[in-house]
């Protein structure tokens, strides 16, 4: 009788596991395909560009931390973090919402600010930082392919805004 009393009640607490997992999976899922586009934009210049994060993961073979990353720039890997970055927009941390104007950029070349604290700086534009970091992906992987099929350029990932 004790047994049955025990083996009921590791049951229980299995399927109540299980759901609970289940749970935790279905919050954390995100959606295929992603619009990149920042409410800290009064306006977009260009197209927004439409992520496609389900392709990116399982058919590019992208990582999590290629994009999720901590403020030292070093890839999240833990379940923890990754989570907890799901609360947290790009622009919390890359703070500009722009590229760098041209003004400042003509300043750092005056002030012959080095390249690397240029690249430093830009890190502060969020819109410089998703580029970085997309462009840098999509560089990487077409030289390890030997292939040009992920987009460089603007009007590739851009498409074309409606008049």
């Amino acid at each position: 009788m004790k047994v049955k009393k025990q083996l009921l009640t590791l049951c229980l607490v299995g399927m109540a596991c299980l759901f609970f997992a289940a749970a935790i999976q279905a919050a954390t899922e995100v959606a295929d395909v992603i619009p990149l586009q920042d409410p800290a934009y009064e306006k977009h210049t260009k197209g927004i560009v439409q992520f496609t994060h389900k392709k990116h993961a399982t058919e590019y073979g992208g990582a999590c931390g290629d994009c999720h990353h901590d403020d030292k720039g070093q890839p999240l890997a833990d379940q923890a973090a990754l989570d907890a970055f799901g609360k947290v927009r790009c622009i919390e941390c890359h703070k500009i919402a722009s590229t760098v104007p041209k003004e400042i950029k003509k300043e750092w070349k005056e002030k012959k600010v080095s390249k690397e604290e240029q690249k430093k700086l830009k890190l502060e534009y969020h819109a410089e930082a998703v580029h970085m970091n997309c462009i840098a992906c999509h560089k990487k992987w077409n030289k390890e392919n030997k292939s040009k099929a992920a987009p460089v350029s603007c009007s590739k990932c851009h498409p074309k805004k409606a008049k």
